[in-house]
């Protein structure tokens, strides 16, 4: 039910906040991100020194700062879900048509229908993508998956049998994102009781951008068909999951916003004078796709419900989250207020002394858009939970619990409708005794606030809830209750803005009014790009009094479990730095760790126990502690068992497992019940809020005991703050809008005693009020009388891997340096990725206040911010870092070990994305007393003369070496258009710390692109410390008429340390002696792609395709095992998350060589190695570049999860296969309707390497009408693979075999092939012997000797045992390719290459798809027998029924054949010897029956379907004037069916249910089958009953078979049948008319007919009556 965006969350402390966007936290699904600051990346191109020296305090004055800015909770995400419906089981209902929805937000898919059939089959593929907007919109996205409708009849809506909801959350946190082949329970959301409805076998899977789906191995059909061990349920769930109630009450609301919503309300207010509340709330819970309203709460800022909102969902869900909203109701349109969502995981423990989902009652806080109204809220997404809050919105006292349902019990409510009812009003003291709570912040420094902000005075606002704003202006609480007021607030308000008076009635401190502004300040000019605010040494405070119910302890046990987390995350940090950086003992650093942990686990369960009868405590408070001291107790005893375990090998497999700890913890840590809410900074300017910062409540709070309190409380925390909402993303995110030291405390206001002391020492308090009472009083600023003067000294050496902001893919970068109120920057650099700046700059007088010791120990941060210089317009931000400088004192001496202080790397973000690395150094020297004259000298190299600029002094710029690199030129490819001219003569500059050396002139890069000096070489000094070596830049110049050079790209080797060249590896320059299996990241393509699997041929007894998960190029590094590939990169980076698919579109082409580097002067074994031919260096033995011709032959096999191209949701695919100027589109061999098409085909290409190397598979969508589109494509790079020592040029088997599937391909013999290998690899043999003996190298390998030819011959050969060799001296393999963007599906094939000077190639392989075989099956209907009687005779009143049979092949609906009918059976006892026919095509190995049929009459071509070859029969009663009635049916699968029964007897309905005792059958095997089977149906319980039995012979026969015998349908001739001999019952009322009177008269109508002789007798009296009335009369008037 929940939106999928995903949040890297670099402050875990935000449990306290109320708001939680609709986000699924990367922590809680996926545990594969990196640590700390370098998640991800390469280690060799990160240190985290940034991390680490930024975040390690030494002394208790200063918190860690954050380091990443952008955030990007809110932030949409692209994602696509995929669902397949395969089939469905056991469906509950007779005679059926169903069809599925699928139903993802407001999207609806549905499947085809599937006639007359309760076990459908399906395969049908949707596939939906929501952007970023479509999330926005849904919050709650409901997986409603599947519904099973009766009929998509246009006449009559759809029942619905069964429907099952999902979380896309819930798929998205399985392993691999998805659930494959799993079957989905159905049940009926109306009747609860009615239980399971029927079973769907279905896939789903949840893409995101940059996910890597893979197919899981497939089960057999068996394992699959065992739907209790299949069930789609996340690990842990349990199959029988039980209906439940949950129970929300809402008890009420306080501190809503004022709402001005209605305009009427506004007219209103103007003629009448009225001033009600303008807000009418409701609360809106959204929940497993339900939606419960409360009452709406008429003009009311602080509503009371009382109210419950009743839920019936199964239990445990599959929806994970409760969506808690307040809205106001207006008449055009509902707004939110504000938005919480409730985590079911974090308020309930699925362990064995786990509990239910509780929470409260207690208050929940929201948080979103500012509280100052507007009738356009532009932060409105902010009040939908989307994004983080940027002000208090309200809170709202709510309480969950669950009720597990015996759905047997009658009184049990039968139907999920969400109920609404009352409940009894709360008592105050139920959330906690009301405190009064003292918060107070100084603000130390103001600096970095961004010019665009104007020169207006500054203040800043700080705020507690309601309490401070100068909205609201509450001030305190009221005496009848424990709530806050909301305040009328206007005069309120106005004393607090300008503080006219700050005393209230009364003497003690209880009556101050709180200040939460500080004093309007006009800001001063730091530089071009910011201003800072005058403070100096006097420090503005803020102080705000405010009232909570006190629920302390719940914020003090998240900070004790945030503590052990956070020193967990900085010692493996440590760990893996030490790791990184190649220093002596690792696991000790890990071991220290561990214990501290184990440590940290054994004080929480000694401090977290206390204040057990604190009031307000709820069941959740008492059973999350349980909880969570039973996870601590076991963490410290798993951290104590590992710490034992810890070895020098194992280190990283410990780190790993380590990890899981630290994310455990901070789970533990979040609480889900909050109390205080959280702080806001609000700097204001103008009357306008700009900028914010918001600070958790938890994280200031203060405790009697340490390890309690928040982290930041009582230090001073440097604070940046940011744009709020939509504003925050992207580049103005980004930018600082101003960076403030503050110090922050909050308590209980009689615990405030202290709340200065963790202040910088050296301060005077200012009181607002002079005598008595004021001592008591906080002060309105503090005046610092101590002040200290330093210098520092910024050394920048350089910096590596810059975000290119320019066109020409390059920058111009320099560094901008600020540290207080000062700030420089360095020289411009022109067109580099990695300057080489080399300068130290000199900050003097800079003047911080405090003392000394403080300052020596926990010195202010230093903020570097990396721009680019343009010549026209504003310099553009490329990223920024933090660093803490080393800081000296005047008395200290300038010597080891801290000083000179060592060059580091620090991480650059741009964002919350890594954009390179800084070597710098920092150091804070004391001015002493003496002045500048006591500080050390500027020992600057004296051969540089830079004029003003200093360089980098001797003893901090590092030691170097001479190095001599050789380069590999060997050729460029690829290369595109620039400035729309093509390149023509390009170049290659290679350039590295100042030195270079230039590749040969191409002299017509059409022609031939690769080079014709293949070696240069040149010498450089470089840094002894590897990890301190400069990158290596490659440049690409296009030579051009006129002495014209144009830059074509570029790439920089930000590592060269792979290219070092050390004698101990030199068997790595030989052929690889073991396997390869590993797994790197290849580019990802530009287009949507397709993957590609590989085959294999693994050995073994016989042999088994295997299917590579991914490309080979991942598996084997790209085959740069001696030729590198490096991309080129031109044009301007991309922004945020899309960088990586942003440098695809940057690459402009490659090159291809590769580089070598060792010390000069080279040691003798060196000198050996190149003896060979000096000119090539340490190249030897390796091919010319000479251009090369040879055969490619592709095969295709098929591809799979292709994106839907069409309106339809299907694809009509076809192959498309470029290289060099061949060019073959299949397009008349495309394939309608699928999206995992087969395809089956191989290709032969002639190409010449260098000119053709890249081949391009791509996949198209035919189209009648218009362009055809494209799906997908994947880029292979057939000349790595050619030239690569894992010979990847033909796929070898490991048997050799002459004939069948596995025949040998490769046009030389294994002896060949393994005397080649020798040569190359200088390696002694091969040396034959008899006996299948070889000896290669001192090592001797057996093999047999024997192979089967196609007739079955056995010969014997010397090729078979050579292949034994081959394992050993290198790796075989068939061959894939490359890679995913957003996926547009897999494509699995192999490449073969055969140069032209070898002997011809034999013919490809046929790897055409299998075509199905015809069969024709022969059912004969016999007899029918126990047929229950369904029609009662009108006659002689007994009960019959007119049986006849149907049947048909599942997927052949429209060929249903009926026998005739059997009239007025008395018995259920049917005659027939009727045949039914049926052709089918077959496929053996899928063991499917393929259909190809047009999908409408309006299709062009027909579609092909693989359905289970299963038979239908059922058994009717036949009706003249109604429809006929179904009695029951059987559905037999032709590959496993129960064995017949002998006798209709032993015919029983256990045959069907119980298969497990049955012997099963297949038809496929046993060609002639006869027996009885039971029909059945389900009674009115949904339990089955026996209907019927029926006496069939099945007949398998095929095509030809079926030719040379035919026979006739029914019993026509051919071979007709006899006719039955049934009784004459249909005549009986005929032949017997006497019985048949007595039946109709005595029996069934015998009132009847005396009602008809009594009326008969009456009208007959009447009419003689009528007719004799005249005659009498005149008799006696005549007298007669």
């Amino acid at each position: 039910m929940t939106l999928l965006y995903l949040l890297h969350r670099s402050d875990h402390g935000k449990g306290g906040g109320g708001d939680e966007a609709a986000i699924l936290e990367t922590e809680d699904l996926d545990f594969t991100g990196g640590m700390g600051g370098g998640g991800g990346l390469d280690p060799d191109t990160i240190s985290l020194a940034s991390v680490t020296a930024v975040t390690t305090n030494v002394s208790n004055k200063r918190s860690k700062p954050d380091i990443k800015m952008e955030p990007s909770a809110g932030r949409p995400v692209d994602y696509q879900v995929s669902v397949t419906i395969v089939e469905a089981r056991q469906l509950v209902g007779l005679n059926m048509d169903p069809v599925v929805c699928v139903e993802i937000g407001d999207d609806k898919k549905y499947t085809q229908m599937k006639e007359s059939t309760n076990c459908p089959y399906y395969n049908e593929s949707f596939i939906i993508v929501n952007s970023g907007h479509m999330l926005l919109k849904h919050i709650a996205i409901c997986l409603s998956i599947p519904q099973v409708i009766h009929s998509k009849n246009l006449l009559r809506s759809g029942t619905l049998v069964g429907s099952f909801k999902l979380d896309i959350g819930t798929v998205y946190s399985q392993p691999e994102h998805q659930f494959f082949h799993k079957w989905a329970l159905l049940s009926d959301p109306d009747d609860i009781t009615a239980g399971c409805k029927g079973y769907i076998k279905c896939d789903i899977a949840v893409v995101g951008k940059g996910d890597n789906i893979k197919t899981p191995h497939k089960a057999t059909e068996t394992d699959e068909d065992d739907i209790e061990g299949n069930l789609l349920l996340p690990e842990g769930v349990p199959a029988e999951r039980q209906w439940a109630r949950y129970y929300v009450k809402i008890y009420r609301a306080e501190g809503l916003p004022k709402m001005n919503t209605s305009i009427m309300a506004n007219v209103k207010k103007a003629f009448i004078g009225e001033n009600k509340d303008l807000v009418d709330p409701y609360v809106q819970i959204l929940f497993a796709g339900q939606r419960g309203k409360t009452s709406i709460q008429k003009s009311s800022y602080e509503p009371i419900w009382n109210e419950q909102i009743v839920f019936t969902e199964m239990f445990p869900p599959l929806c994970k989250r409760m969506k808690v909203q307040i809205r106001d109701s207006d008449k055009v349109n509902d707004v939110a207020l504000g938005t919480h969502f409730i985590d079911l995981r974090k308020i309930a423990n699925d362990g064995d002394k786990g509990f239910l989902p509780t929470l409260g009652p207690a208050w929940v806080n929201m948080y979103g858009s500012t509280r100052s109204y507007t009738i356009m809220d532009e932060h409105q997404d902010l009040n939908e939970g989307l994004g983080e809050g940027v002000s208090f919105r309200a809170r709202l006292l709510v309480s969950l619990c669950v009720e597990i349902l015996d759905t047997s019990s009658p009184e049990v409510m039968s139907s999920t409708e969400v109920k609404v009812e009352g409940v009894p009003k709360i008592s105050e003291s139920a959330t906690g005794k009301v405190e009064e709570f003292f918060l107070f912040g100084a603000f130390l420094e103001a600096t970095m606030i961004d010019r665009k902000i104007g020169d207006k005075p500054i203040c800043f606002e700080v705020t507690i809830g309601n309490y401070g704003s100068e909205i609201d202006g509450v001030t305190k609480v009221k005496s009848s209750s424990g709530k806050k007021s909301g305040g009328d607030g206007d005069e309120e308000e106005t004393e607090l803005i300008h503080g006219s008076s700050d005393e209230e009635e009364g003497d003690d401190d209880n009556d101050l009014v709180s200040v939460s502004t500080t004093p309007p300040m006009k800001p001063v000019i730091t530089d071009r790009n910011y201003f800072h605010l005058p403070y100096f040494e006097r420090k503005p405070c803020i102080y705000i009094k405010s009232w909570w119910q006190d629920q302390r302890r719940r914020l003090y046990n998240a900070n004790l479990i945030d503590n052990i987390a956070d020193k967990l995350e900085e010692g493996l940090n440590d760990v893996q730095e030490v790791i990184k950086t190649e220093k002596a003992y690792p696991e000790r650093r890990l071991r220290g760790v561990l214990e501290d942990l184990s440590n940290g686990c054994s004080q929480f369960l000694t401090l977290a126990n206390k204040d057990q009868n604190q009031t307000g405590r709820t069941k959740l408070d008492k059973e999350r502690l349980k909880s969570c001291m039973r996870e601590l107790e076991n963490l410290g005893q798993q951290a104590k068992t590992i710490r034992t375990q810890v070895k020098k090998n194992t280190v990283r497999d410990k780190i790993k497992l380590v990890q899981n700890f630290l994310h455990k913890l901070r789970f533990l840590a979040d609480e889900p019940q909050h109390s205080i809410p959280d702080i806001y900074i609000w700097m204001m300017s103008n009357n306008k809020r700009i900028a914010y910062a918001r600070v958790p409540s938890k994280d200031i709070l203060y405790s009697g005991v340490d390890e309690e309190t928040g982290k930041d409380c009582g230090k001073v925390k440097t604070i940046f703050l940011k744009l709020p909402g939509k504003k925050g993303f992207g580049a103005a995110g980004w930018t600082v809008q101003a960076k403030t030291e503050i110090y922050l405390w909050l308590g209980l206001n009689r615990q405030r005693k202290d709340f200065l002391s963790g202040l910088p020492n050296g301060f005077e308090e200012n009181k607002m009020l002079k005598g008595p009472g004021s001592q008591s009083a906080p002060p309105i600023s503090l005046t610092y009388m101590m002040k200290q003067i330093f210098q520092l000294r910024v050394h920048m050496y350089q910096a590596r891997s810059l975000f290119a902001a320019d066109s020409s893919g390059l920058s111009d970068p320099f560094a901008r340096v600020f540290f207080s109120t000062h700030s420089q920057v360095t020289e411009v650099l022109n067109e580099t990725l990695c300057p080489t700046w080399d300068q130290l700059m000199v900050f003097d007088n800079v003047e911080l206040f405090g003392e000394v010791g403080e300052l020596r120990d926990d010195p202010p941060i230093i903020v570097i911010e990396i721009y680019d210089q343009d010549t026209v317009g504003k310099a553009e931000f490329m990223g920024r870092t933090f660093a803490k400088p080393i800081t000296k004192m005047a008395d200290e001496h300038y010597g080891p070990p801290r000083f000179p202080p060592q060059l580091e790397y620090y991480q650059i973000y741009r964002g919350n994305c890594a954009a390179g690395e800084m070597l710098a150094a920092f150091e804070l020297l004391q001015i002493g007393p003496h002045g500048k004259a006591d500080l050390p000298p500027i020992d600057g190299p004296t051969d540089m003369d830079r004029g003003p600029i200093l360089p980098v002094p001797l003893g901090i710029r590092p030691v170097l070496s001479k190095y001599r690199i050789e380069v590999l030129f060997w050729g460029l490819r690829d290369l595109k258009r620039v400035n729309l001219a093509a390149v023509d003569r390009p170049r290659v500059d290679i350039e590295c710390a100042g030195k270079g050396v230039q590749s040969s002139l191409i002299q017509n890069y059409k022609k031939n692109p690769n080079f014709g000096t293949l070696v240069k070489m040149f010498e450089v000094d470089l840094p002894e410390n590897e990890l301190l070596h400069p990158p290596l830049n490659i440049r690409v110049v296009d030579c051009r008429a006129f002495g014209r050079y144009t830059l074509v790209g570029n790439h920089a080797v930000t590592t060269l340390r792979k290219f070092i060249y050390r004698a101990a590896d030199k068997e790595a320059n030989n052929w690889n002696t073991q396997g390869t299996n590993t797994c790197r990241h290849t580019h990802t393509h530009t287009h949507t792609c397709i993957p590609h699997s590989a085959l294999t041929l693994c050995p073994g007894r016989e042999d088994k395709l295997v299917v590579y998960p991914k490309e080979l190029e991942k598996e084997f590094d790209n085959f740069e095992d001696w030729l590198h590939t490096f991309n080129l990169f031109r044009g301007k980076a991309g922004d945020d998350d899309d960088q990586n698919m942003a440098d695809e579109d940057r690459i402009i082409g490659k090159f291809k060589g590769s580089l070598c580097m060792y010390k000069v002067p080279v040691s003798d074994e060196m000198q050996r190695e190149m003896g060979f031919d000096s000119n090539m260096g340490m190249f030897q033995n390796i091919p010319t570049n000479d251009p090369i011709n040879v055969v490619v032959r592709v095969y295709i096999i098929r591809a799979t999860d292709l994106h839907p191209a069409d309106i339809n949701g299907k694809a009509d695919p076809y192959i498309a296969i470029k290289l060099g100027k061949s060019d073959i589109k299949d397009k008349e061999n495309y394939l309608s309707k699928q999206l995992n098409p087969i395809f089956g085909k191989s290709f032969d290409i002639e190409a010449t390497f260098p000119m053709d190397s890249t081949l391009t598979v791509s996949v198209y969508d035919w189209d009648l009408v218009g362009t055809d589109d494209l799906i997908g494509e994947t880029k292979l790079d057939l000349e790595n693979r050619y030239y690569s020592k894992h010979r990847a040029i033909c796929g070898l088997p490991s048997k050799y075999a002459v004939h069948g599937y596995n025949v040998w391909r490769d046009p030389l013999k294994p002896t060949q092939i393994l005397a080649k290998l020798c040569k190359e690899g200088k390696l002694d043999g091969p040396h034959y012997g008899p006996g299948g003996r070889v000896k290669v190298a001192n090592r001797i390998f057996m093999g047999p000797t024997e192979i089967e030819d196609e007739n079955g011959t056995v010969w014997r050969t010397t090729q078979q045992h050579y292949l034994k060799c081959f394992s050993t001296l290198t790796c075989w393999l068939l061959t894939p390719s490359c890679t995913t963007g957003h996926i547009g599906g897999r494509i699995e094939m192999w490449v073969d290459m055969f140069p032209k000077d070898m002997p011809a190639p034999g013919p490809a392989i046929d790897i055409a798809p299998r075509k199905p075989k015809k069969f024709e099956l022969r059912v004969i209907i016999w007899n029918t027998d126990e047929v229950i009687l369904e029609d009662d005779d009108i006659f002689t009143g007994e009960k019959s029924s007119d049986i006849f049979v149907r049947g048909w092949l599942k997927g052949q609906q429209e060929d249903k054949q009926d026998t005739d009918v059997h009239y007025h059976s008395l018995t259920g006892e049917g005659l027939f010897n009727w045949r039914f026919i049926y052709p089918f095509d077959y496929l053996q190995a899928e063991e499917k029956i393929v259909i190809s049929k047009k999908e409408s009459m309006f299709a062009w071509d027909e579609t092909e379907y693989k359905i289970p070859a299963r038979l239908n029969l059922q058994v009717w009663d036949a009706d003249h004037f109604s429809a006929d009635d179904f009695l029951g049916a059987i559905e037999l699968d032709l590959n496993r069916f129960p064995r017949g029964a002998k006798t209709a007897k032993q015919c029983s309905i256990n045959m069907v249910l119980n298969e497990q005792d049955i012997p099963m059958v297949s038809i496929f095997k046993q060609r002639r089958i006869k027996g009885w089977w039971p029909f059945l149906a389900r009674d009115e319980n949904d339990e089955f009953e026996l209907t019927g039995k029926v006496e069939a012979e099945l007949q398998l026969m095929t095509a030809e078979e079926a030719e040379k015998n035919p026979v006739g349908e029914g019993r026509n001739e051919p071979e007709p049948l006899e006719k039955p001999n049934r009784p004459d019952t249909a005549f009986l009322w005929f032949l017997m008319p006497f019985k048949a009177i007595k039946n109709l008269i005595c029996n069934q109508y015998f009132w009847l007919t005396v009602k008809l002789v009594v009326a008969l007798l009456l009208v007959l009296i009447l009419g003689l009556f009528i007719y004799s009335m005249p005659g009498y009369m005149v008799k006696k008037l005549m007298g007669a």
